[in-house]
């Protein structure tokens, strides 16, 4: 099955009520070991990327990235696509929630679009690679003037296998209250969906902003690859 069929049938419903109810939603067994071997094998190839990234220089964390340039590896480029229409159906119901006259295109191309029109025209893709000791402070991944408010993650590597700790860390920052913090395991091939910035959560007195900041948290042992999918591009 490609990967258009998997993210077709995924259960949709139940990701967006997931995310209503936790903040984050974790699809199983989107990749195949070896699809996630591909994409990792992918890092030893300069010509796939606009740029690489030492964390520690910029006080990010410690490990590296690599932002993948245009076309996008084909793996990629069909995850991005594929992905995009149904949280763009998600992300306006946000937009809607929380009052907001921001509307999301349908299609991929169309919001890629609106980014090169607003003068963000890098792609945002990226492989992430951490050895022992490696982590990534909580952040937020914003690149300009429009951001789209979910993004993606896959872990390519095999926890308690080719790494050890390095958990997803999510952290919710609610107004006039003390910060929530989830820590996630990943299987290889799993793939997270969460906020980039913010997302609505249901009050007493209707829906408000809480935002939110992720990371990951530091390798005991091993290495660890992990892809981002982030569906707007930068300045």
């Amino acid at each position: 099955m490609n990967i258009a069929d998997r993210i077709s049938k995924l259960q949709w419903f139940k990701i967006e009520l997931t995310l209503e109810v936790y903040g984050y939603a974790k699809i199983p067994c989107l990749l195949s070991p070896d699809e996630c071997q591909s994409v990792m094998e992918l890092y030893k190839e300069p010509s796939k990327f606009r740029s690489r990234i030492q964390m520690s220089r910029f006080n990010f964390g410690v490990g590296e990235y690599q932002y993948f340039g245009y076309p996008l590896p084909l793996i990629v480029s069909d995850l991005r696509t594929n992905l995009y229409p149904h949280l763009a159906k998600i992300a306006n119901r946000w937009m809607q929630a929380i009052g907001s006259d921001q509307h999301f295109p349908e299609l991929h191309d169309q919001y890629i679009k609106q980014c090169r029109n607003a003068g963000q025209t890098k792609p945002t893709p990226l492989l992430l690679n951490y050895e022992e000791g490696g982590y990534n402070c909580l952040h937020q991944d914003l690149y300009g003037d429009l951001s789209f408010p979910l993004q993606a993650a896959i872990i390519l590597s095999r926890r308690e296998i080719d790494y050890k700790g390095g958990e997803f860390l999510l952290l919710e920052q609610r107004p006039r209250a003390q910060s929530r913090g989830e820590a996630i395991n990943i299987e290889q091939g799993e793939m997270l969906i969460f906020p980039n910035n913010y997302r609505p959560v249901k009050g007493t007195r209707g829906n408000y902003r809480v935002n939110m900041r992720h990371g990951v948290s530091r390798i005991l042992s091993g290495t660890r690859y992990s892809l981002g999918i982030i569906f707007h591009d930068a300045k």
